[in-house]
């Protein structure tokens, strides 16, 4: 019998994974094949073309990944894990034994597919998928397209942070207070505040990593502990100054550094001890092997910087809130890594004194994903229920803080019959509704509930006669105790415009969806003007919106756009309207977003009262190459910045640090994506940087350049030109007093045009000498008369030089200079 909600919630996670489904009102987590609660999110191949997933995968990939060093090759594996970490990127994992390559989402679906095939007493088509708060919108469009290759017809997608507050709050005792959710995964970290209240729970702020996780752990062990190891006990530094070969020993590695890890979670010390023939041999031709002991006080001392970023994550999310870590009531753990103690002390020294180890990390967020499935209508088709089954329509709210709720039941316009007899019977068989006749026009049932349970209720069809008929739905969940309020936008949303002062593409928010606005949402960018005209019929003419997403909480509006994360770009050309609209137009657009994300875009010409609408195609893949390239750039960017604002005084020591770091990231890993994102945030500091010190440095300038014209002033100047200088000094006062940058900016030009025409005869004479000095080198038009200036020029300057007769032969001399060297020297007489 097909079920009317959707009650099936999978975790999709970077190193692990788990599906949980509703029976009976209880969210039940499904075993895997080898009878665990969680499998491997990894993929392996055989050589017969075979796709596995999970435990065996993953043995596999063990196997493979230190086989690799026999050879040194990293194409020899036909195993994947942590694919997640590159969805929606071009990243493809080659195949040898299918000869084909994988995108990340091919290679989730083939997660998906294997924990659907778990389920084997009913066939369903709608999930909830869970994805990180801070996952882009990209990401989340590929991880549909993910579900949509596993075979789901439907898919909604839910914050995983929302997921573990669900699972935590329909079992927690306390229905009120300030809650954090700590969700340190496999690939990524996220952190959920949730204000709840007579369990009514809404998250109202999120941060997170999408590159922070376990994966970061295993290579801090592998670069700080195992590699040290390897270079004290073997010839391999040869194979480190490889980039092929020292991802091959570093993948080798992490296969021990993820065991040593876990289970120093739960003991003083762990022997990594490879077994004979495991590894590939060093340089000089000796086999490689690893007998060593690492203590949790060893591999705590290399895990706690990452632990802290996520620490410092918590602390400033609490911080902007103006919370005070006492007021957190809870502090609710999620993700395999939070088993460490280590982590767990940090959080409690440094967040709150309140963190919870109640739930289950490792399946808190299947559970949850299940639990809000329960309350999502899934899409049934009459194919999915059997002919002569009595429809019902019946409206209820899943979840509900209240002790009754009163349910509305009628017949659906189809029904075979014109009235029958319905009953709810809760699950525990102590209450019954009792039947109730009802025909088209339906009735409302009144239903008691347990509290603080998930209450589940078996529905009777009946005829007049008493015999019972098939119905659907068959069994309704209404969840007492906690209710969950709408996802909030975990970024701000908006549009890319062209700023002519700034030379490059500014962002501007789309009012209405400022980050943690409750989704759906709709945003509005009004005053827009076009950039060319649209003539009716004609493809040629486009108009380009690209749509941005910021994750800074702090103003982003007019910053550089190309610092921030690209969704898509919207195209409106000349076939999309049907009368002309006109270069400068006012244009108002407006974007809608839905609970998981995606996006519709509307085009308002006001002019013509013309309106375009598009679906934003967010299935564009960010190229790997492109990334590269952005890498590069955004390097010689961030140290031209530091070195300008290092020459004007600033200091820029930490963010010189956080360069070298981002560097270091950018030659140890092969996630790009990871490392363009580290670099925007840190040319994002280097701007707001640059413009909160933009007075200091135009203060300096125009102490420095003030003093200059003084001097000059003194040297050169006369009545006129002393009146001027005044006039300016008092304007230099009055300018840095009031420390407005655009006046000081304009005051600049005015001080450097007066100190110019005071210097105007020096200048005059360095161009004239310098003619003399290169006249051979020179591509004279008409060297004769050329010769003729710079004689008198060179006599003038012997005697007694003026401005004006200066002036005018330098001039002259620039007419018969080539147009390149004329501008050069032009330059000298702006």
């Amino acid at each position: 019998m097909a079920r009317n909600k959707i009650d099936y919630g999978i975790d999709l996670g970077t190193t692990n994974s788990a599906i949980s489904r509703m029976e009976k009102g209880e969210p039940i987590v499904i075993k895997t094949d080898v009878l665990k609660d969680t499998m491997p999110s990894c993929i392996s191949v055989n050589k017969k073309g075979s796709i596995k997933a999970g435990d065996s995968a993953y043995n596999t990939m063990k196997q493979d990944k230190r086989r690799a060093t026999k050879s040194w090759h990293k194409g020899a594996s036909n195993t994947y894990v942590e694919f997640k970490r590159t969805m929606a990127t071009d990243t493809k994992y080659s195949c040898t034994n299918l000869n084909k390559e994988f995108l990340s989402e091919e290679l989730s679906a083939e997660v998906l597919k294997t924990l659907k095939s778990f389920v084997t007493d009913e066939t369903f088509g709608s999930v909830v998928i869970t994805v990180p708060a801070k996952f882009t919108v990209n990401q989340k469009t590929a991880t549909m397209e993910a579900a949509k290759l596993a075979g789901f017809k439907h898919c909604e997608l839910l914050q995983e942070p929302i997921a573990a507050a669900m699972a935590y709050g329909v079992t927690a005792e306390e229905k009120h207070g300030l809650w954090m959710v700590f969700d340190f995964g496999g690939g990524t970290f996220d952190a959920a505040l949730l204000k709840v209240e007579d369990g009514i729970m809404q998250v109202f702020d999120t941060e997170g990593d999408n590159y922070l996780g376990g994966k970061n752990l295993d290579y801090a062990i592998v670069d700080n502990l195992l590699i040290p190891y390897l270079q004290k006990n073997y010839a391999v530094d040869s194979y480190l100054q490889d980039p092929e070969k020292k991802e091959v020993l570093r993948d080798a590695m992490k296969t021990y550094a993820e065991d040593a890890k876990n289970q120093l979670s739960f003991k003083d010390h762990e022997d990594i001890i490879s077994n004979l023939g495991d590894l590939g041999e060093d340089e000089e031709g000796e086999e490689i092997e690893l007998d060593l002991t690492l203590t949790q006080a060893q591999v705590f001392d290399v895990m706690h910087p990452y632990f802290q970023k996520a620490v410092d994550i918590c602390k400033n999310l609490v911080k902007r809130n103006n919370i005070d870590g006492s007021q957190i009531s809870k502090l609710i753990l999620v993700g395999g890594p939070t088993h460490s103690p280590l982590i767990r002390q940090m959080l409690k020294e440094q967040v709150t004194p309140n963190v919870d180890t109640s739930i289950d990390p490792m399946t808190a967020v299947a559970t949850g994903a299940a639990l809000y499935a329960s309350t999502m209508d899934a899409e049934i088709t009459d194919e999915d229920i059997q002919v002569g089954t009595i429809k019902l329509d019946v409206n209820y709210e899943s979840t509900t803080v209240e002790m009754t709720e009163y349910i509305p039941v009628r017949l659906t316009a189809d029904s075979p019959l014109s009235k029958v007899f319905v009953e709810l019977v809760r699950g525990d068989k102590a209450w019954s509704s009792g039947k109730v006749e009802i025909d088209s026009n339906g009735d409302v049932l009144e239903v008691n509930l347990l509290e603080g349970k998930a209450n589940s209720f078996n529905v009777f069809c009946y005829d007049d006669k008493g015999n019972t008929l098939p119905c659907f739905p068959s069994e309704i969940t209404i969840i007492q105790g906690s209710v969950v309020g709408a996802a909030p936008l975990p970024y701000n949303i908006g549009i890319a415009t062209w700023n002519e002062d700034k030379r490059r593409g500014v962002f501007r928010m789309a009012k209405g969806l400022e980050k943690n606005k409750p989704l759906p949402a709709t945003g509005v960018v009004n005053d827009l003007k076009t950039s060319n005209q649209l003539r009716p019929g004609l493809e040629s003419d486009m108009l380009t919106i690209p749509i941005y997403q910021v994750d800074d909480f702090t103003e982003a509006e007019g910053k550089s756009a190309s610092l921030y994360e690209h969704v898509a770009d919207v195209v409106i050309t000349g076939d999309d309207v049907d009368t002309l609209i006109t270069e400068n137009s006012l244009v108002d657009v407006t974007l809608k977003v839905d609970s998981s994300e995606q996006m519709k875009l509307e085009v308002h010409f006001l002019s013509t009262d013309t309106t375009v609408e598009k679906e934003l195609d967010t299935n564009k893949k960010h190229t790997m190459l492109d990334a590269s390239t952005e890498i590069k750039k955004g390097f010689t960017e961030a140290e031209g910045s530091l070195k300008t604002l290092s020459d004007s005084g600033i200091n820029v020591d930490s963010l010189k640090e956080e360069l070298a770091s981002i560097r270091t990231d950018n030659e140890n890993t092969t996630e790009k994506k990871e490392v363009l994102n580290h670099l925007r945030e840190l040319l994002r500091k280097i701007e707001q940087l640059d413009a909160n010190t933009e007075w200091q440095r135009v203060e300096q300038e125009l102490r420095e350049e003030f003093d200059r014209l003084e001097k000059a002033q003194n040297d050169l100047g006369n009545d006129n030109s002393a009146q001027l200088v005044n006039q300016l000094r008092t304007q230099t006062d009055e300018t840095i007093r009031a420390k407005n940058v655009q006046v000081g900016r304009e005051l600049l030009e005015q001080i450097n045009r007066l100190f110019f025409q005071l210097t105007m005869v020096y200048q005059c004479m360095g161009l004239i000498r310098s003619c003399n000095d290169r006249f051979g080198t020179i591509r004279w038009k008409d060297s004769s008369h050329a010769r003729q200036l710079v004689n008198r020029g060179m006599e003038q300057i012997s005697n007694n030089p003026t401005t004006e007769g200066l002036q005018q032969i330098a001039a002259e001399l620039i007419e018969l200079m080539p147009q390149d060297e004329a501008a050069n020297a032009g330059g000298l007489l702006r």
